[in-house]
């Protein structure tokens, strides 16, 4: 017996096909249990009382809540038969939601079963489904063949060898995150009224949403190296309409929910996004929309902006010191606990302030205008970085200087950035001895450790309830996303891509581990690195 899923694209639908590969006849029996409810709501209780269900046709329509659509199931191509048989499943546990110290059990509804026999010429497929009716009728053979022509595009359009299968692999995962932000139909509207689609990156699955800086950091891999320029270009102008204070939104405004813009990343991020498009695409007209808001941004942050964010004078650095907030992507709060508190001027929010000026230099002088402003704040940029941050006695960098501790010693990933973007602040006869260091301390096959092992802070493992997790999440955790800078820094000193693609390899077998086709967001710190997130 061979089983498929397949999530139609666009659909808030899901066919899972039946196919008997061998033997005789046999009789399915398919009891669907449902929850329908918000992923991060309260779980339901053994008191819930029975779904209401319309049956008409062979069409099973089930009511669940008061101005929701209601939740369609059948089989298809044929319908088989449905049998009526409320069913309350209670004390269902989540083990991964118990193993994460959450709320776990909970009691899950079922308004019947469907029987139908299956033989080897004719598969089955069980639909479940919030879309109209006249949505639901395709052979189910159809859906599969449409989303495989569909993969089969995007891989035709990518910009890597069409050979690698680790490429491959990618590229489909990487059209998971490129969603239409739906609970935005204005910014839907005005997006279409100017003849583009509205379009987002979710940070992950399941629960988070599109947060700035996790579209930017992504956006280059996600739509530039996949071949989806109109969606990076959507995308970079939608962030454009959300600026305010010169600060991108870190997550962005829902329904009644204001956005947040508690970040002094994102928006630097935004610079190296827009740098990576223009340089893949040449596409001077957005460019030239642009320009005028990152102007804007960039005195937003040379007179100083919301959460403490602001040019010091003195040595043109960039702060970020706002208490009680998280300003960096090390940005885990639990109970108030700001877990890694990195207020003052951290090591990689300066090498992206230094690029984000060289990046403004660039278009300044391409669009005739006079860059001087920005090309003498850069080099005041990079002469205080290296004087301020360089710890000789060590070979590397401060992890945060002008903290609240004073300057922050730790061994952590943030430093590479100084080597690896395209603008690189840090010095270059400096660059082989954080590259060694870091290949030393924090790289693993699966991406570079948060912190070295040897800072007393070091957490080897990502497990327990929240606040055991948040302990952990930049205190040792490996992060996969680090992999793509320390690469970038590794072959500006080495120059040698061979080995650099060696250093894929473990996400080569891990692509078919845990989430299948997909990279995990953290593993733990030490072997055999298990796959969290």
């Amino acid at each position: 017996l061979e089983k498929r899923v397949i999530m139609p694209y666009g659909h808030n639908s899901v066919y899972v096909e039946y196919r008997l590969l061998e033997g005789d006849p046999v009789c399915l029996r398919l009891r669907p249990f449902v929850t329908f409810r918000m992923l991060d709501a309260r779980l339901h209780d053994a008191k819930r009382p029975p779904f209401p269900l319309t049956v008409l046709n062979g069409r099973y329509d089930m009511h669940l809540c008061e101005g929701a659509p209601s939740l369609k199931l059948c089989l298809r191509p044929h319908g088989g038969k449905f049998v009526a048989d409320y069913e309350l499943s209670v004390d269902v546990s989540y083990r991964v939601d118990r193993d994460r110290g959450s709320e776990h059990i909970e009691s899950l509804a079922s308004p019947g079963y469907f029987v139908a026999d299956l033989t080897q010429d004719r598969p089955l497929a069980f639909v479940a489904s919030t879309e109209p009716w006249e949505l639901l009728e395709f052979d189910p053979e159809a859906i599969f063949e449409a989303e495989a022509k569909r993969l089969g595009k995007l891989l035709s359009q990518r910009a890597g060898e069409a050979d690698d299968d680790i490429e491959g692999w990618l590229t489909m995962a990487a059209d998971q995150f490129v969603v239409a932000p739906g609970s935005r139909l204005e910014e839907q509207a005005l997006a279409r009224a100017s003849g583009n689609e509205a379009r987002t990156i979710i940070a992950g699955y399941h629960w988070f949403t599109d947060w700035g800086r996790d579209t930017m950091i992504s956006l280059e891999g996600l739509t530039l190296c996949t071949g989806r320029h109109q969606e990076a270009r959507a995308i970079l102008r939608t962030f454009a309409n959300y600026v305010k204070d010169g600060l991108i939104p870190n997550l962005f405004p829902e329904g009644e929910r204001m956005g947040l813009y508690h970040t002094a990343d994102a928006t630097l991020w935004y610079f190296h996004a827009i740098n990576r498009y223009y340089r893949v695409t040449n596409d001077r007209e957005t460019l030239l929309t642009l320009l005028p808001v990152l102007r804007s941004v960039l005195e937003h942050h040379v007179r100083g902006t919301h959460f403490g964010i602001g040019v010091d004078a003195n040595d043109g650095l960039l702060r970020a010191s706002a208490e009680g907030y998280q300003l960096t992507w090390m940005d885990a709060l639990v109970d108030g606990w700001v877990v890694t508190p990195r207020r003052g001027k951290p090591v990689e929010i300066q090498a992206l302030w230094y690029n984000a000026l060289r990046c403004m230099e660039e278009w300044e002088v391409l669009t005739g205008q006079t860059p001087s402003r920005w090309s003498d704040l850069a080099e005041q940029v990079q002469r205080s970085f290296n004087e301020r941050f360089w710890i000789t006695a060590e070979g590397y960098l401060y992890d945060v200087i002008d903290g609240e501790r004073g300057h922050d010693t730790a061994f952590r990933p943030n430093q590479v950035l100084s080597i690896a973007l395209p603008h690189p602040v840090l010095q270059e006869d400096r660059w082989r001895s954080v590259v060694d260091l870091a290949a030393d301390r924090l790289l693993t096959p699966v991406g570079l450790r948060s912190l070295s092992r040897d800072h007393p802070d070091y957490k080897p493992m990502y497990f327990g309830d929240l606040r055991a997790r948040d302990a952990a999440y930049h205190q040792g955790t490996v992060w996969a996303w680090l992999i793509g800078p320390f690469i970038d820094a590794w072959l500006k000193v080495y120059k040698d891509t061979s080995k650099a693609r060696g250093m894929l390899d473990g996400f080569r077998s891990h692509l078919l581990d845990d989430g299948i086709g997909t990279v995990s967001e953290i593993f733990d710190a030490e072997a055999p690195f298990h796959p969290r997130g």
